[in-house]
């Protein structure tokens, strides 16, 4: 009786180790019929007949066990659909899968490159790969057949999409052409290998979206490193070039999925919420359009309009009265043609999404000085970049052609030198220079707003210009309305002490009323300045154009020679309408 017990036990043993070892395998002579599935050994995903959205068609698919029944993320008779529940699928001792409908005509069959295996099965992975390989090899180099091979709409973890030189064939996603038809749709999500390797969506032959060139640690169309929860990784040699991602923790439940519109998203599994979450979208912005705004021209999503043209380039259509109304799709053009020989210099721009790099030269084992020196010995170089980020950049990359689709991020992105006219250069550094001047007033201004401080006076601060044998020529040129000395004192009470609003560090601030009743604050400016007549102009000039919402506007100016109130030296003086009411009503 109790040896019986005992080989009841083996028994039963036997056959749920047996039955729990076929659960995710199909070998040579079995098949699973419409209603039967497999399911991988830690439970994740199922592979069976499936009918999508409302349709009555039926396809062989791999879905989410675990979680999300329905997901499809695979199907492998995408084009040939079966019309009833009567499909079986099964796998033969030459390791070739086949899909057959109930008159046993094959609706869909595998092919391999490689020779037949000796005990040849069908196994569904955990990681949602339906491999056909020997049974007791695992190793993912010699599978006879993979999934993972053929995407469809997901890219999963341990996915690759990329090209093998050596064989001329591609991985690639694609969408379903809607959601109840899962044949190859209009939109692709591929690695494109001319010129440096970017990864790109595709509308038919047409860029649509262009997630950049990899940098070492992530793609250049993403603004820092991604989520550490992920491990990118491109992968280029003489053989093939992929991209691929891991997930650091197995636990969480992550895709890519390329959608009947063309968007990718990366979704998440929230066990909380028991429902995908979009954790990011690439095309989210006007600026994610493949070269929205043309050649030479950067995009940014913090500015109105969006587009720009780089410095030292020029809108290609003839000076548009309205930027609002620009097409931008003309892209800018050269406000000063290269020289070529030693005639050219390099602008560097920080924070970008690198061009298109499909006109690229790439060497890892040159520095950015030699890089530097490539680009210039070339007349047809465009632009170089560091290739590799990491440990403070390494590597060179240079630009032939046209510089298209770049981003200007607020945060993160890397650096590119333009080339451009030297003369061009020298006018960018020098009116950058004025431009400090100017940021370094409005950072003091926003300090003081800040701090809640007396914001009138303050808000005028404005270096201060004492000008010599100004006489007639202090009007000319100047871009805003110039009073005579005369308007501003009897607006003022003559510059009376009961009128003062303020007092800055160059000079005091008066309320003044003009004659036709509006409002202004006068900044009246000391004797303590060393600049000129220009410099006044200019600065002045560029004060007016200034645009902000704690800024009064600058309405106008006052330079008289002469002038016998301060040590008869002669006064200069910046008007701001509406100053008092907008800041003490």
């Amino acid at each position: 009786m109790e040896a019986f017990l005992m080989e009841l036990v083996l028994c039963l043993l036997l056959f749920f180790t047996i039955r729990t070892w076929a659960i995710d395998t199909l070998t040579p002579g079995q098949s699973i019929k419409d209603g039967e599935t497999l399911v991988s050994a830690g439970g994740s995903f199922e592979l069976g007949f499936f009918s999508p959205g409302n349709s009555k068609s039926r396809y062989v698919g791999i879905w989410y066990k675990k979680v999300s029944t329905g997901t499809v993320v695979w199907v492998a008779n995408r084009e040939n659909l079966v019309s009833d529940a009567s499909g079986v699928l099964s796998v033969n001792e030459k390791g070739i899968l086949s899909i057959m409908n109930g008159t046993k005509g094959i609706v869909w069959s595998s092919n391999t490159s490689r020779n037949s295996a000796e005990e040849p099965i069908a196994q569904l992975l955990d990681s949602g790969n339906f491999v056909v390989k020997d049974r007791n090899d695992s190793d993912s180099e010699n599978f006879l057949w993979q999934s993972f091979d053929r995407p469809c709409d997901t890219f999963l973890p341990g996915m690759k999409i990329g090209i093998n030189f050596v064989t001329g064939s591609e991985r690639h996603a694609s969408s379903w052409k809607n959601t109840e038809d899962p044949a190859p749709g209009i939109y692709t999500y591929r690695v494109d290998s001319q010129g440096y390797p970017q990864v790109v969506v595709k509308k038919g032959a047409d860029i649509l979206f262009r997630a950049g060139s990899w940098n070492g640690l992530y793609l250049t169309g993403s603004p820092l490193p991604v989520n550490p929860l992920y491990s990118f990784e491109l992968v280029l040699n003489e053989n093939e070039v992929y991209y691929t991602y891991q997930v650091q923790n197995n636990s969480i439940y992550t895709r890519f999925l390329l959608n009947p519109s063309g968007l990718i998203q990366r979704t998440i599994w929230n066990e909380r919420t028991n429902n995908w979450e979009v954790y990011a979208t690439s095309q989210s912005d006007q600026c994610s359009i493949y070269a929205y705004c043309g050649s030479y021209a950067t995009c940014s999503t913090n500015e109105s309009p969006p587009c720009k043209c780089l410095e030292g380039f020029i809108h290609r259509s003839a000076s548009p009265r309205d930027i609002n109304s620009v097409d931008w799709s003309y892209g800018c053009t050269r406000r000063t043609p290269l020289a070529c020989h030693g005639g050219d210099s390099f602008l560097r721009k920080t924070g970008l999404k690198l061009p298109d790099t499909s006109k690229t030269w790439a060497n890892i084992s040159i520095d950015l000085k030699e890089c530097e020196k490539l680009c210039l010995k070339n007349c047809s170089c465009t632009a170089y970049a560091n290739l590799d980020v990491r440990g403070g950049g390494h590597g060179c990359l240079l630009w032939f052609g046209d510089l298209i689709d770049i981003i200007e991020f607020s945060e993160g992105g890397q650096d590119l030198y333009i080339r451009l006219a030297t003369s061009d250069l020298n006018h960018i550094r020098s009116k950058g220079k004025l431009n400090e001047k100017l940021k370094a007033v409005i950072i003091a201004i926003s300090v003081i707003i800040a701090s809640g401080m007396t914001i009138l006076a303050l808000l005028l601060y404005v270096q201060k210009i004492r000008l010599r044998n100004t006489g007639e020529h202090g009007k000319e040129d100047l871009e805003l309305p110039v009073f005579d000395f005369t308007t501003i004192a009897t607006a003022t009470n003559n510059f009376s002490s009961n009128n003062i609003l303020g007092q800055g560090g160059f000079g005091p601030v008066y309320k003044g009323t003009l004659i036709e009743g509006q409002e202004i604050a006068v900044k009246r400016l000391s004797k303590n300045s060393g600049q000129g007549l220009e410099e006044f102009k200019n600065e002045v000039t560029l004060i007016s154009k200034l645009q902000h919402r704690n800024l009064v506007k600058l309405f106008g100016c006052c330079i008289r020679k002469d002038e016998k109130i301060s040590n008869k030296k002669q006064i200069t003086g910046l008007a701001y309408t509406n100053a008092y009411c907008r800041w003490n009503c």
